[in-house]
């Protein structure tokens, strides 16, 4: 049984031997800034993009500011149809069901830009729920004197509803990028590089436990990184 296990599991100074080889750290650099790659692209389209669906959500909504004809469009083809289905689609799914349609934005289902894709149309609901969360914070009052005083709906998202939510709308985006890390070991693993695929290559079909653990690690310290800077930037903007 023991040589069983002894060939299973490698010794403490071969688990860590490939670590002294240069080469190996030059393609874990190269992983993680795949990795960062994906995270930047796909957090700048997310926040873009879900930011504006999370307002028309909040607008739309019942008691919104958007006229009443609009409740229901928004209601039935924003939240229901857009942001509750896909939601509902496992990510894992849901990069795979876009593979031709990554090809046909970007050209290739392969590589950092392509797995931005799947990252980007797999968080924007998240994100968008979290900023409607968000508004529906920001104090009814304020809105309903930002109105009297001859306001436009423009102004009162621009000027009132987001203004006031913005430590909530930063803890939002800091939690978004923490899921797109964690998303982007997913994407590795069907072609978009990055740490995750590097994990998989070396941890799991070499079992390479060293590389596995510094890969874990660097994750582990990324993912701590972005919630310091996300808390730290919600206490700067948060003058209440």
């Amino acid at each position: 049984m023991s040589a069983v296990v002894s060939a299973l599991v490698p010794a403490a100074g071969d688990m860590w031997e490939p670590l002294t080889q240069p080469a190996i750290w030059g393609v874990i650099w190269t992983a993680l800034g795949e990795t960062l790659t994906m995270v930047f692209v796909a957090g700048v389209a997310t926040v873009i993009i879900g930011l504006a669906l999370g307002v028309l959500l909040w607008a739309g909504a019942r008691g919104g500011i958007l006229p009443k004809w609009l409740d229901g469009v928004v209601n039935v083809v924003l939240s229901w149809i857009i942001v509750n289905i896909t939601r509902s689609i496992p990510y894992a799914i849901l990069m795979l069901a876009l593979i031709p349609f990554t090809r046909l934005i970007v050209g290739t289902s392969l590589g950092p830009m392509a797995a931005s894709v799947s990252l980007t149309i797999g968080t924007v609901p998240f994100f968008a729920r979290l900023v409607e969360a968000a508004l529906r914070e920001v104090d009814r009052g304020k809105l309903d004197a930002a109105a009297v005083m001859g306001s436009s709906r423009w102004q009162l998202v621009s000027k009132v509803a987001l203004p006031e939510a913005r430590p909530a709308l930063v803890a939002a985006i800091t939690t978004t990028v923490v899921t797109l890390v964690g998303y982007s070991a997913m994407a590795g693993l069907i072609g978009g590089g990055g740490l995750g695929r590097l994990a998989y290559n070396y941890g799991y079909q070499r079992f390479e436990v060293g590389i596995m653990l510094v890969v874990l690690v660097i994750m582990i310290v990324l993912v701590q990184l972005i919630q310091f800077i996300g808390d730290r930037l919600t206490r700067l903007v948060d003058h209440r």
